[in-house]
């Protein structure tokens, strides 16, 4: 019903499949903060499928949603063992995200200089977004905060903060395009 347009179809979603799918993530990483990371990332992942209309109906939901669970949880210790950055997504087959750039390591002086340039036009193109959209970026892939955080920092429902990231990203890359914007080193 979700992918036909039922907004209110993804609540019952999470509801139905919440508990399940929380307690298999939190079995493999045995952390409460990155478990509800992990959970909000998924969903995300969920949500953007359904929306393109790539999920097939197949009466197996879960197994589906477990898996994408399960290679994010590979991604994050893969990146937590190579470079950190934050990403909308870190799955495998996913497209590049803009936010992979933001990395923690010493970089030469070329490299450096194409960062700063392309932190510049990052920041110009957050400059835009709607403002809301634009908080919820910032907070989400500059300060890092987990969905969880941002819907209680912004008074909004975790399906608000998602849905504006979701539609953030979606209005980043149409200006990317749009301006034929690179922000690759």
């Amino acid at each position: 019903m979700f992918q036909k347009g039922n907004e209110a179809a993804l609540a019952v979603l999470i509801e139905r499949h919440q508990k399940e799918l929380f307690s298999y993530i939190y079995y493999k990483l045995m952390d409460d903060d990155l478990s509800n990371d992990i959970f909000q990332d998924t969903f995300m992942k969920i949500i953007v499928t359904l929306k393109q209309k790539r999920y097939n109906e197949e009466g197996k939901f879960i197994l589906w949603a477990k898996r994408i669970a399960h290679n994010l949880i590979i991604d994050h210790f893969r990146l937590k063992s190579k470079v950190q950055k934050v990403s909308e997504t870190t799955y495998d087959n996913d497209e590049f995200s803009i936010f992979d750039m933001l990395q923690d390591k010493e970089d030469n002086i070329e490299e450096q200089l194409i960062g700063l340039q392309i932190n510049e036009d990052l920041h110009k193109m957050l400059l835009c977004l709607p403002e809301n959209q634009q908080e919820i970026v910032k907070l989400r892939f500059f300060d890092g905060l987990s969905f969880k955080e941002i819907a209680e920092h912004t008074n909004t429902s975790i399906n608000t903060t998602l849905g504006r990231v979701r539609y953030a990203l979606i209005n980043l890359r149409k200006i990317m395009e749009e301006h034929q914007i690179v922000l690759t080193k």
